[in-house]
């Protein structure tokens, strides 16, 4: 119990970087209330390719990544998190439609799960929460289009730059091969332009 506790107050805390007022005890009680605490082992699934997303998770303590798996077997890397940050298919969460990605643990996962339902229940009945989505929203269209960009016109060398600019907290907690994945490069490519930067 005092563990649970633990996580909504890490989760409290972090809510308390989206808006300047704090949270009343019946905020507080709300969003208990529509929070599930779960833990995941490592490898173990949040969501399968076929079915549907029912919950995002937001990450209290360990890393996560959604990926997609080919026909020929290879695993390609779409979204990678560690604590503080929210795993889920959206498409699937919004539209209500069989997920094209696997989620699983990356490590032992301490989460808060929440529903669409009391999802939108709470962006009603708390200010600061509805405050925390409106500004994902933007963070996440602005890192998509950037992501787009760079995909597109970027090279190997400057995606991974910009990688870890943008996500140094990500660099140390996942292998290389998975990073490689996630910037759409090859582990040897990834290695010869670590080596490149080393000697700069």
């Amino acid at each position: 119990m005092m563990h649970e506790v633990n996580m909504y107050e890490a989760f409290f805390d972090y809510l308390k970087k989206f808006s300047a007022d704090p949270l009343s005890e019946d905020e507080k009680a709300l969003l208990r209330q529509a929070f599930i605490p779960s833990k995941f082992r490592k490898r173990q699934y949040l969501l399968q390719a076929g079915n549907y997303c029912k919950d995002f998770a937001f990450i209290v303590k360990g890393s996560m990544r959604m990926y997609s798996v080919d026909d020929k077997g290879s695993e390609h890397f779409v979204r990678l998190g560690v604590e503080g940050w929210w795993m889920g298919d959206r498409e699937s969460w919004v539209m209500l439609t069989p997920s094209l990605y696997n989620i699983d643990a990356w490590e032992d996962t301490e989460v808060l799960l929440i529903s669409r339902g009391n999802s939108l229940e709470l962006i009603k009945a708390v200010p600061a929460f509805w405050e925390m989505v409106r500004q994902l929203d933007e963070r996440n269209n602005i890192a998509n289009q950037r992501r787009l960009t760079s995909s597109i016109s970027g090279t190997a060398d400057k995606r991974y730059v910009d990688f870890i600019d943008c996500y140094p907290e990500l660099l140390h907690r996942f292998p290389q091969h998975i990073i490689a994945s996630y910037l759409g490069i090859t582990k040897d490519t990834l290695s010869r332009i670590r080596r490149r930067l080393l000697q700069k």
